[in-house]
């Protein structure tokens, strides 16, 4: 009477369509998943930092590359110290 049920009625089912919906939530699934990860383990970032321990970090860097000398290196130190 209905014809064939062999697809449980949903006929031809979406095709292309149904398939692009499948990708796209699987990908937005594991996306989600990524992003939750990425905030409950934190991880470091420079943004994180504060500005005086990151002004710290780039006297350093000078110093080891030799830009400013260590009597300058210190001054600036103490400077930034406070």
């Amino acid at each position: 009477m209905w014809g064939y049920m062999g697809d449980g009625g949903w006929g031809y089912g979406w095709g292309l369509l149904g398939m692009t919906h499948m990708v796209l939530w699987w990908i937005l699934l594991i996306l989600g998943i990524v992003v939750l990860a990425k905030w409950l383990l934190g991880g470091k970032s420079e943004a994180k930092q504060s500005p005086h321990q990151r002004a710290l970090e780039v006297l350093a860097e000078r110093y080891a590359r030799g830009e400013i000398n260590k009597d300058e290196f210190e001054a600036k130190r103490r400077d930034l110290n406070g």
